[in-house]
């Protein structure tokens, strides 16, 4: 009797782990067959976070570019509400204030020396000008030369320039580059080539330049007209 039931028990052993290693052969495959899958859904989902977080950005980046380009539109209005017509011809030019002018340095000799001289390249313009619509043919090139000496324009111009306060001075820094720049692509436009007279475009480009140029003159002088 001992004998059978210990044949009994070996035998069951025997079936239960055979039985065991049946499962874990079914279950190994299963297992190996789901890790890559189970790994590559991950690393698609790291790939489709990091591509959303992309979109995110370039999403935000455009915002925040319409919302300067918005904010750029609605100050320009409020800019030429807040100043009207003066420096139209001068754009970011403060309005003329007396409180700017430091008067103890507008009335020293050598400002006032530059301040007379500023208002004879005005004069100067204007009389160019009247010549050009006289004869659009007419060379202006040493006139120009003879009327304006860009060191001596600009030493005139940043001396009087010192006569106003910080702030006023960053719009008219810009009057002074205006001028400048003008009058030497003034300078340029009015050269005339041998037997070829000038075309209605360049006539044209003249005349802006020099309306500029007497604008930009206008408005530096604004300032100190109190």
């Amino acid at each position: 009797l001992d004998l059978r039931v210990e044949a009994n028990l070996s035998q069951d052993t025997t079936t239960l782990t055979m039985q065991a290693l049946a499962l874990l052969l079914l279950l190994v495959p299963s297992a190996l067959c789901f890790q890559p899958a189970s790994t590559a859904w991950s690393r698609h989902a790291v790939r489709m976070s990091a591509a959303e977080t992309n979109t995110v950005s370039r999403r935000d980046l455009f915002g925040l570019g319409a919302a300067v380009l918005a904010s750029a539109s609605l100050a320009s209005p409020a800019q030429a509400a807040k100043y009207g017509d003066y420096g139209s011809g001068s754009p970011e030019v403060t309005e003329p204030n007396a409180a700017a002018v430091d008067p103890e340095v507008l009335k020293s000799s050598e400002v006032q020396e530059s301040l007379k001289a500023i208002k004879g390249y005005q004069t100067a313009v204007n009389e160019i000008q009247s010549q050009l619509a006289q004869n659009d043919q007419l060379e202006l090139v040493p006139a120009i030369r003879k009327n304006f000496d860009f060191s001596k324009i600009r030493t005139d111009l940043n001396n009087v320039n010192a006569a106003l306060d910080e702030d006023t001075q960053r719009g008219t820094d810009r009057l002074i580059r205006a001028v400048i720049q003008d009058l030497t692509e003034l300078e340029t436009a009015s050269a005339l080539k041998p037997g070829k007279p000038r075309s209605p475009r360049k006539i044209a480009a003249m005349n802006g330049k020099l309306a500029k140029l007497d604008a930009a003159f206008s408005d530096f002088l604004k300032f100190f007209a109190f």
